[in-house]
């Protein structure tokens, strides 16, 4: 019997933990199929926004403009807006906050993937669910006549910033308050956004001090520097941009702060 370490058919153990980016791409990947396997999240995420722009589109329901072309072409940025809000913020922070529960996270936290490792698979996640949204929306509103103008790459570093803050929003929730709490605030605070951040109505129709409180929320200045760019073909809206990068290091790195594993 051979003792040759180098010998074929025998393995020497290495034991320890992969590198971090190794593991933070595998969690990404898990946490991407866990959401597309998910009939309530795709629902909370394609579904409702892509009902909500074709409805509103073909029916003056609120008043945006004279003709349709003119309501897809509000709406459209802002549905864009309110689906980085479905992902990011309200289907993360229900998911990941019943995944506390259930002791799904208490087990993460016992391997070597670190807190960061997991805030970082799923914002990932997040970002390739976003993408195939965002196709899908874009598809949908160019068959009901939107015109987009603008910049692809402000759209894209909107769009990006606003997946960062919604992201540590949510993982602040879930992280921090019970499974059922999360829920509940959740839901509520993506109905108050629908009607309040710009999506449907626009901000100009509330009264001056509210508009320009709306304006600094996450969804409300999503949507409107989506609008400048997108229907008015303005360049980056670098107060929106400004505005969505103070709530993604404020949101992130409170997460990051204050996650609890269970």
């Amino acid at each position: 019997m051979t003792t040759d370490p180098d010998a074929p058919g025998r393995h020497t153990p290495r034991p320890g933990a992969a590198p971090p980016l190794r593991m933070v791409a595998a969690q990404a990947a898990l946490e991407t199929r866990m959401l597309l396997r998910h009939g309530e999240q795709l629902l909370l995420t394609v579904v409702i926004p892509t009902l909500l722009l074709t409805l509103f589109s073909a029916v003056d329901i609120v008043e945006v403009g004279e003709g349709e072309g003119e309501r897809v072409d509000f709406l459209a940025p802002g549905v864009l807006a309110l689906a980085v809000c479905a992902t990011a913020f309200t289907g993360q922070a229900i998911a990941t906050g019943y995944e506390r529960r259930y002791g799904v996270l208490k087990r993460l936290g016992a391997s070597p993937l670190p807190r960061w490792g997991l805030l970082a698979g799923k914002t990932g996640a997040v970002l390739a669910v976003l993408a195939l949204q965002t196709a899908l929306l874009a598809a949908v509103a160019l068959a009901l006549g939107w015109s987009p103008h603008g910049s692809p790459v402000a759209v894209a570093a909107l769009l990006l910033l606003g997946t960062a803050a919604f992201s540590g929003l949510g993982l602040l929730m879930a992280g921090t308050l019970r499974a059922e709490a999360t829920l509940a605030a959740a839901n509520l605070v993506f109905v108050l956004l629908l009607f309040g951040g710009g999506v449907i109505i626009p901000l100009g129709d509330f009264p001056g001090p509210v508009r320009e409180a709306l304006e600094l929320l996450p969804l409300g200045a999503l949507s409107h520097g989506l609008r400048e760019v997108l229907r008015d073909g303005a360049g980056m809206p670098w107060a929106d941009a400004a505005a969505l990068g103070v709530w993604a290091v404020l949101g992130l790195g409170a997460a990051a702060r204050f996650f609890r594993w269970e």
